[in-house]
């Protein structure tokens, strides 16, 4: 097979998802107007669409989005830097690794939104709590796939640095974090998403104001094309969240990103 051939393999590939998506819509915007849909279960998609327009012209899902925003973002950078440390350390010491191992894995299986009523007795109900349940969330994974990281390292680019008197500093700067950067920025986008769909649970429990409280609301309200409108903002939410990480990676670690051409 030519390159030509190969890389139009490639590119036609490209449109599977399009076209799954496409073929899903169209059948589903034709079963919900010859009616073989419950229409209190599945608006059409040009309801749903025509909701979330109206909704964003008029600033209401504008302002859920922020909300999520202004918690998501401090949870992300509450939890990601204190796991990356900490991960850092674990990583580079057997002794810290083995100390801490156990209390992480009794700690890390527990579903974090089931701390946030004992977070509430601590920080009370309102923004603190949210945030750092979702800080809470991002740690976790940043920590393992930080620690992950830097275990993954060749022990001798440790022994070349050391034989050369490279101090503690140019060993962390010129071998640990070169070297488990592509595990830190695949953690740093694991942490994203869960830290997003955490605030989402958090806010369905217990918020006035965010996309999991208008996914609440439209429940509530039997508002099943918003509740549609609102589940679509959320999906883009994450897939803009992690796109933007992706082109993070790729500018820091182009070399783990590429994908081989077949």
């Amino acid at each position: 097979m030519s390159r030509r051939e190969s890389n139009r393999q490639v590119v036609d590939s490209r449109w599977i998802p399009a076209i799954v998506v496409s073929i899903a819509l169209v059948s589903w915007e034709g079963s919900a107007r010859l009616g073989a849909l419950p229409g209190f279960l599945f608006s059409s998609p040009t309801i749903v669409i025509s909701t979330l327009v109206q909704s964003l012209a008029s600033g209401e899902m504008f302002r859920h989005i922020a909300a999520t925003l202004l918690r998501v973002i401090p949870g992300l950078l509450l939890g990601a830097i204190p796991g990356f440390a900490l991960g850092i350390g674990m990583g580079l010491s057997p002794q810290l690794r083995r100390g801490l191992d156990p209390l992480l894995a009794a700690v890390h299986p527990i579903p974090k939104i089931a701390i946030l009523p004992l977070v509430m007795i601590f920080l009370g109900v309102g923004e603190a709590s949210r945030i750092a349940v979702a800080s809470v969330a991002a740690f976790f994974p940043m920590l393992i796939n930080t620690m992950a990281g830097i275990r993954q390292i060749d022990p001798i680019y440790f022994q070349v640095a050391e034989n050369y008197g490279a101090s503690r500093l140019k060993l962390l700067t010129r071998v640990v974090l070169p070297g488990s950067l592509p595990l830190v920025l695949s953690g740093l986008r694991l942490a994203a998403n869960v830290t997003l769909l955490v605030t989402i649970s958090a806010e369905i429990v217990m918020a006035d104001v965010g996309l999991g409280s208008f996914v609440w609301l439209a429940w509530e309200t039997l508002r099943v094309e918003l509740l549609y409108a609102t589940l679509i903002v959320i999906s883009t939410l994450g897939i803009t969240l992690t796109a933007s990480l992706r082109f993070l990676q790729s500018a820091l670690a182009p070399w783990e990103v590429a994908e081989p051409r077949r």
